[in-house]
């Protein structure tokens, strides 16, 4: 008889060890260790030895044709997984709790099955009550949806088999799932694995595209071990912030479409409805004429979106000055304050600083450390900066503003919205051309645009005016606000 081996795996990222310790060393998470059975991943008595088959082997040559998709019916939805779903393929969607995911694919789930194709709902946290529930609130009660609320991926497997292959299956979540093949107790690292593997062999075998529901952590990661993210063929975010309405479907993974592509929708009381412009939707609620706002002409995968950067910069007393950023990358924020201090002359360290992106958008490119300086010189010298102008270029660490990606299709939505300048590189200007419509203000080096805001600040009431363009302002250096 086969001795049982036991081992201590991390139920945050998936390392497992000889013995038990506080920390995890690979993730860095205390107290995520847990003992589980690692014999192996099926029975003794399944683990018989058999021959292995044959298989046939082709070459790079040859023409394969493109995937089939299956559309959604959500054209905010089908943007994000390259224009809908694939047959075989697998989706992990994660997100925080309550931020509307089972909405979301109660939903599209809901349209698929009043187009004809056979749908199922799995739900391993919700009675079939809860989900009918929802439906109603939803209006959409008369969709012939299949629904079942059950955990075990034998039974669920066994279940699906029979008659017509579905279109689409909905598993909510992965992290209640659980299989006889393995002895661990449901939602451990081991059990996930394993049930996420037997149900992407059944989409594999049978072209049934799958979406796995996925739990996070306190940090916003999926929770579960990393090897799921590499098991499926897409990873989806849904993010979004309880305070406002916006949500952001992100496309972190995708093997048949872009990654980084996002989905805009917004929360309302029938439920999610698609923002198809989502420029316009971010700056619906511009402060105009505030100081410490400027817009940032920004690209999400393939659409560029225009939103609302606000700072405020205030004196503090405390020793150590607070930093607070959200919707930010916070060590990108402080790259750019450093900058500031260190080449404009701008002396920061006595003031808190607040950067907050307007309608729960997170933005990862460093095309927006522009906009992010403008901002905060704006709130520290007081000064109103053009509410007709849109902001974007990279800081390089010597001040030097670099140009970015996709230059035209930033000035071209921001024209749309009406904008009449747009702040960009100097090196940038070929590429923008004349076809935008747009009055250009190029700029070299972070230096100038910081005298041109002391400038503005300057005529509103202030007499220590830069003398040239590219001064840096005396007060500045001082360390005045």
């Amino acid at each position: 008889m086969a001795k049982n081996t036991l081992s201590f795996v991390c139920q945050n990222c998936g390392a497992a060890y000889n013995r038990w310790q506080g920390k995890c060393e690979s993730c860095g998470e205390w107290n995520t260790l847990a003992e589980e059975d690692t014999s192996g991943s099926v029975p003794v008595s399944i683990r018989s030895k058999r021959k292995g088959r044959t298989f046939a082997l082709e070459s790079l040559a040859g023409k394969s044709p493109d995937a089939p998709r299956l559309s959604s019916g959500m054209s905010e939805l089908d943007r994000v997984t390259g224009g809908g779903f694939v047959r075989g393929s697998v989706l992990l969607v994660g997100g925080d709790p309550g931020i509307g995911k089972s909405t979301l694919l109660t939903q599209a789930t809901s349209l698929l099955a009043r187009a004809g194709h056979r749908v199922v709902y799995i739900s391993g946290e919700e009675a079939v009550a809860q989900v009918r529930l929802r439906a109603e609130r939803l209006g959409l009660s008369d969709a012939p949806v299949q629904l079942a609320a059950e955990t075990s991926v034998e039974d669920i497997v066994s279940t699906l088999s029979e008659g017509a292959v579905p279109r689409l299956i909905v598993i909510d979540s992965i992290q209640t799932m659980w299989t006889d093949t393995v002895e661990s107790a449901p939602g451990t690292v081991t059990q996930v694995r394993a049930s996420a593997q037997a149900l992407i062999r059944f989409a594999k075998r049978t072209g049934a595209a799958i979406i796995l529901v996925g739990h996070v952590t306190k940090d916003g990661q999926i929770a579960g071990p990393r090897v799921v993210e590499h098991m499926v063929d897409a990873v989806m975010s849904f993010e979004g912030e309880g305070s406002q309405q916006f949500r952001i479907l992100r496309a972190v993974k995708n093997r048949f479409g872009p990654t980084d592509e996002i989905g805009v929708f917004e929360m309302t009381g029938l439920g999610l409805r698609e923002v198809t412009n989502p420029s316009e939707l971010f700056l619906s609620e511009r402060d105009l004429g505030t100081p410490g706002t400027a817009v940032f002409a920004g690209i999400e995968g393939t659409r560029p979106v225009l939103v609302e950067l606000q700072a405020l910069v205030a004196p503090t007393s405390l020793g150590t000055p607070r930093r607070a950023v959200v919707g930010w990358d916070p060590s990108r924020l402080s790259m750019v304050l450093a900058v500031l201090e260190a080449h404009c002359g701008v002396k920061l360290s006595g003031h808190d600083v607040y950067l907050n992106v307007a309608g729960g958008l997170r933005i990862h490119e460093p095309a927006a450390d522009l906009a992010a300086a403008a901002a905060l010189v704006s709130s520290l010298v007081n000064a109103q900066l053009p509410t007709d102008a849109v902001y974007f270029g990279e800081i390089s660490l010597s001040g030097v503003v670099r140009p970015v990606a996709q230059t035209p299709a930033r000035l071209k939505e921001a024209a749309k919205l009406g904008f009449q300048r747009a702040v960009l590189p100097e090196s940038a200007r070929g590429e923008a051309g004349g076809d935008a419509g747009l009055t250009l203000n190029a700029v070299n080096s972070l230096t100038t645009l910081v005298a041109e805001i002391a400038a503005r600040g300057s005529r509103r009431g202030e007499s220590n005016a830069p003398a040239e363009k590219n001064a840096t302002p005396a007060r500045f250096r001082r360390g005045e606000g």
